[in-house]
């Protein structure tokens, strides 16, 4: 198997903390106007650049990531 699936089980643990985590991976894209449909639909209106994305999106990218680095074996569990 290849993937999260086949890892877990070379690994010898259960698999759902890893889809998790691929999972917040894939929807935490907060760092540029194109990562959502919202994000681009204010980009022009709201007066916002490419740069406001990226200061405020970069931290929240590192703090979805660690939350999920962090919670999601314990919810989930190895």
């Amino acid at each position: 198997m290849d993937g999260p699936l086949g890892d877990a089980a070379a690994l010898g643990a259960e698999p759902m903390p890893f889809v998790m985590a691929i999972m917040m991976a894939g929807s935490a894209s907060f760092a540029t106007p194109l990562g959502y449909q919202t994000n681009l639909m204010v980009y022009g209106p709201g007066g916002y650049r490419f740069a406001d994305y990226l200061r405020v999106g970069l931290p929240m990218n590192a703090l979805v990531g660690l939350l999920t680095v962090l919670l999601a074996p314990l919810v989930w569990g190895f």
